[in-house]
């Protein structure tokens, strides 16, 4: 196989009234004081993309695909947005999480050839 593929999270979240309740503005400060310093402390290692989907999706409200090599960062950073309103409150259910890595089926088929 060759060297360590990056592997690609999807944390699914949906919305509590929690959250909604709070002002744009309340929302942009929380980002910003809150969860912006997370991602900084990680951002090295992984790689955090932020997604809405509640126009799409009626059980998913928003989204995040991080991207990273290092697991223990990725675990680091879900630890420390546990100990924030994110999981708190909660401000957002976390529906799912599903990790994966890029075509690994060829890397596999490669070492399993006959």
């Amino acid at each position: 196989m060759e060297k360590q593929k990056p592997y690609t999270i999807l944390v699914l979240m949906n919305a509590t009234p929690d959250w909604l309740s709070l002002s744009r503005t309340e929302r942009s400060e929380f980002l910003e004081k809150e969860l912006n310093p997370i991602f900084y402390k990680v951002a090295k290692t992984v790689n955090i993309r932020m997604f809405d989907s509640e126009y799409f999706h009626a059980s998913v409200s928003d989204f995040m695909i991080i991207t990273t090599s290092d697991l223990d960062e990725y675990k680091l950073m879900i630890e420390m947005l546990r100990d924030t309103k994110v999981y708190g409150v909660p401000y957002f259910d976390i529906k799912d999480i599903i990790v994966g890595q890029e075509e690994m089926f060829e890397d596999f088929n490669e070492l399993l050839k006959e």
